[in-house]
């Protein structure tokens, strides 16, 4: 098996790709993070979805990929310039709300329904607000990180706030839990009560 022969990349990836180059920014999401999502993301036909860190709009193409016409995607990030930049590209696409806000925020206030995959690539929603999050997540729904092997863009010290969210994973008995040394390091947790 090969699996870097990845066939399926979103029509807009390598436009998405250049714009990172252009405007240097240094966290864009692996391709095999983006495939992985769209699986996961196809397996819930007329399902809700949230990503926190829109970032340059990598992840969130193949996220959209996935999605059916019934589907539902709600995009958070802090940064103005990141959301501009992926509303030029899936402003037009009414399944997907992004928002500018910061998101700790916006899930410390968020009432509306629970999702079927929350893919958390921002502090928020990972090493900050877990629980909140968690709790937005409902049964048999997804909550995916990755990031989880150490990158070059890592800050001093970060590594231990890896390992602790691992072991807080772990520990819990409302997931179950698969931790993937693959990609940049995937874990992928089911809400299972």
């Amino acid at each position: 098996m090969n699996d870097s022969n990845v066939l399926d990349i979103p029509k807009v990836y390598k436009a998405l790709q250049d714009t990172s180059h252009a405007i240097g920014f240094t966290m864009p999401s692996d391709v095999y993070v983006g495939t992985f999502l769209k699986t996961l993301v196809s397996s819930k036909p007329g399902g809700r979805f949230l990503e926190l860190g829109t970032g340059i709009g990598l992840s969130l193409s193949w996220i959209i990929d996935g999605l059916d016409t019934e589907s539902e995607l709600i995009s958070v990030d802090n940064d103005s310039q990141l959301i501009e930049i992926a509303r030029s590209f899936f402003g037009d696409d009414d399944r997907v709300t992004l928002i500018c806000q910061d998101g700790a925020r916006w899930i410390e206030n968020y009432k509306g329904e629970k999702f079927d995959l929350i893919f958390a690539d921002a502090w928020p929603g990972k090493y900050g607000q877990l629980e909140e999050t968690l709790a937005l997540l409902k049964i048999g729904g997804f909550y995916v990180i990755d990031d989880m092997l150490a990158q070059p863009n890592w800050p001093e010290g970060h590594d231990k706030n890896v390992e602790a969210l691992v072991e807080h994973l772990e520990s819990r008995e409302d997931i179950t839990l698969t931790k993937m040394n693959w990609s940049t390091g995937i874990v992928l947790a089911v809400k299972i009560k």
